[in-house]
């Protein structure tokens, strides 16, 4: 394999404390030199003057819709749009069809994903048979066939004494278990946020505590069994605050929120666009603000997308019957950075941490998540001061779900690097 040099780059790693501008060698794919003004001979330059080097982008949960809805997503197309938007590697949830509850699925997608060959697509297998939530999946043989950890996206485990059992077993294998916080009894066919936007669209709102609930219960649970927990796409004032007290409590457990739930608020709803309908909803505009404050103060560990794409002609129906969904992997680093960097909410290293460094850390990643000789060679190079307008035809993922379409900002990924090679390069686009 080539060796490839990136000189004069800004290198950025929370993890170890570096910002310094520092030159970076990799050869078969590793990381083998990290400093400043490194001479030596190479096969392939990129010149990083003005730009930033982060480790690669990591998105803990992403749906690729592969096997069985192809029509809205392929592993192919999921991983080239992650690629596009400085994603190296991807976590994709089980509710594909089938359903990721057996060997055969998890090694079709690890298998598919090695013969694309575009990033690291790591496979989630459901915690319960047919997501169900009556009988655990076969854990250890999952693990054992590659699934980095387990969900019943789409659904909490309703049953608590599933889910202890699960924690249980999760923890004697050294996995994850990623948590949809979701009373269903409470949220019935809930559409948008109960409270103005549910009265004005008269339909069934989905009310905060059916999160706050499964999570307060789910904390319980870990802290019982001390099988490692994460709560993803948080939305809630309530799941803030209970999550930051059981940390102060010194409870293990991390949790997620998604781009959109720290950028839009409920009222985005207003007119029924469908664009905006998604699960847990759009929240109050306090809701918003305790999400933001989770981020910046370490409550909330990492920032995932939950990209799920939706065709147009399925979010095209009213708004009751269109599904939930965003899709997210190709705007979410350039709308954070426009929104949160250039306004000094948060700083650039704060991002990366949150993008890359700590999911790294919560799926126990080896040689990932840091610019470190060794390591492997997952890196994300951004340019800061380049613009961007986000539009439907720009999309790499085959379905455009976004919403984000017409937004302009400043900062994008140019060069995205997995296991030493470039696999997107901005301006070869």
């Amino acid at each position: 394999m080539e060796r490839l040099l990136i000189k004069n780059g800004r290198v950025i790693d929370p993890v170890n404390n570096i910002d310094d501008k520092l030159d970076i060698l990799i050869e078969n794919g590793i990381i083998i030199d990290v400093q400043a003004n490194i001479n030596t001979n190479y096969d392939k330059l990129i010149d990083a003057e003005n730009l930033i080097i982060s480790p690669g982008f990591i998105d803990m949960h992403v749906h690729l819709r592969d096997p069985g809805q192809t029509h809205k997503e392929t592993l192919e197309t999921g991983a080239g749009a992650a690629v596009k938007g400085g994603f190296t590697t991807i976590v994709c949830m089980p509710n594909t069809s089938p359903i990721n509850d057996n060997i055969e699925t998890t090694e079709y997608i690890i298998s598919k994903a090695k013969d694309l060959d575009i990033l690291n697509i790591l496979p989630v297998a459901s915690v319960t048979k047919s997501l169900a939530g009556d009988i655990l999946t076969d854990i250890s043989a999952l693990s054992k066939s590659g699934a980095i950890g387990f969900s019943d996206d789409g659904s909490a485990v309703v049953k608590s004494t599933i889910l202890m059992e699960a924690l249980k077993q999760i923890k004697n294998i050294n996995s994850i278990l990623i948590e949809h916080p979701e009373d269903h009894s409470i949220t019935g066919s809930g559409i948008v946020n109960k409270g103005k936007v549910s009265e004005l669209l008269q339909v069934e709102g989905i009310e905060d505590i059916a999160e706050d609930l499964i999570i307060a219960r789910d904390i319980i649970i870990q802290e019982k069994t001390g099988g490692r927990l994460h709560l993803t796409h948080l939305s809630t004032k309530g799941s803030y605050q209970i999550i930051k007290d059981a940390k102060k409590r010194g409870i293990k457990i991390s949790s997620d929120v998604t781009p959109h739930h720290l950028l839009l608020n409920e009222d985005k709803l207003l007119t029924g666009d469908t664009i905006f309908k998604v699960k847990p909803p759009l929240r109050t505009e306090t809701d918003r603000q305790a999400m933001l404050n989770g981020i910046i103060d370490g409550t909330i560990d990492c920032i995932a997308t939950d990209h799920a794409p939706h065709t147009l002609e399925e979010k095209s129906a009213n708004i009751k019957n269109a599904p939930f969904g965003m899709t997210g992997v190709e705007t979410a680093f350039g709308v954070l950075h426009e929104n949160f960097v250039k306004k000094n909410i948060i700083t650039i290293n704060k991002l990366i941490e949150l993008m890359a460094s700590n999911p790294a850390k919560i799926l126990q990643l080896k040689d990932k998540g840091e610019i470190k000789q060794g390591y492997i060679a997952d890196i994300t190079i951004i340019d800061p001061g380049k613009a961007y307008e986000f539009s439907k035809n720009s999309f790499v993922s085959k379905s455009s779900n976004s919403p984000f379409i017409d937004w302009k900002g400043i900062g994008v990924p140019v060069y995205t690097i997995v296991n030493g090679t470039i696999k997107y390069n901005h301006s070869s686009q």
